[in-house]
């Protein structure tokens, strides 16, 4: 089974800027699933068309419509915590790119497809990307069923490791253990043993691996349970970068839309 590629541009008020979107449909079929991801311009890279024409023909997966979302040149302040910048003002601009999506984006996806409703919908993204999707899944579960994180950005903090920070200074995990409800959501976690080598606490873990596992240990606090709420993924060798992710994804598509 093919994938179509093509276009889809969106004039938006709320970023004030056209954003680009790349959609890929399964040919012959109607997509009864549909993934948003973030950096959707690092689509090549990661193959993510033959990995979707594979595990189509394998019947792994249900059909899903793809919609990869380019980002703009203020990545750094539309990705991050909705109302909540970092320590350095950054993601500033979270809360619009979330109305972007849910207000102009979605709409304009169901219009496109002709679909008034899909089975799964997940948002996914990395680094920073991830962060993003995460955040916007959890205040809207109502649109999305599950998310996907790759190599996360949990790092994200109020305070600067310089300005007396402590780990409840890390801006996702406050926002999970202060919500005072339990999204109906499902999460995919994952991190490479190469992201990074930064060490805050000097316990031979690298960061990305122990903000991770810290966020997962929030969300198990919420009443989330693994595996069935909750997928963790370690590649050993796993840098940040596409090639890591590429290969990651057969593992995300499955753990999202298998049948």
């Amino acid at each position: 089974m093919n994938n179509t590629e093509h276009k889809l541009n969106i004039t938006s008020v709320h970023l004030n800027r056209e954003v680009t979107c790349t959609l890929l449909r399964p040919e012959g079929t109607e997509p009864v699933s549909l993934l948003l991801l973030n950096d959707g311009q690092e689509v090549e890279d990661l193959n993510l068309q033959s990995c979707l024409q594979i595990l189509h023909e394998r019947s792994h997966i249900d059909p899903v419509l793809v919609v990869a979302i380019t980002a703009g040149p203020d990545r750094i302040q539309e990705y991050g915590v909705a109302g909540v910048p970092d320590f350095k003002q950054r993601g500033a601009q979270a809360d619009l790119y979330a109305r972007f999506v849910l207000e102009e984006l979605l709409p304009a996806v169901h219009k496109e497809a002709d679909v008034q409703s899909f089975k799964t919908t997940a948002f996914a993204g990395f680094s920073l990307g991830g962060l993003s999707a995460l955040d916007t899944a959890w205040h809207n579960a109502d649109v999305f069923n599950k998310v996907g994180v790759f190599s996360g950005s949990l790092w994200w903090r109020s305070k600067d490791l310089g300005e007396g920070y402590t780990d409840d200074d890390r801006i996702m995990h406050r926002v999970i253990r202060e919500s005072g409800n339990k999204p109906e959501l499902k999460f995919w976690l994952q991190t490479g043993t190469k992201d990074e080598t930064a060490d805050r606490n000097k316990n031979g873990i690298i960061d990305s691996i122990d903000d991770t596992i810290d966020l997962i240990k929030e969300l198990e606090a919420k009443g989330y349970t693994r595996p069935a709420d909750i997928q963790y993924v370690e590649v050993v060798g796993g840098e940040h970068n596409t090639a890591t992710w590429g290969k990651a994804m057969s593992k995300f598509l499955c753990w999202a839309f298998s049948g």
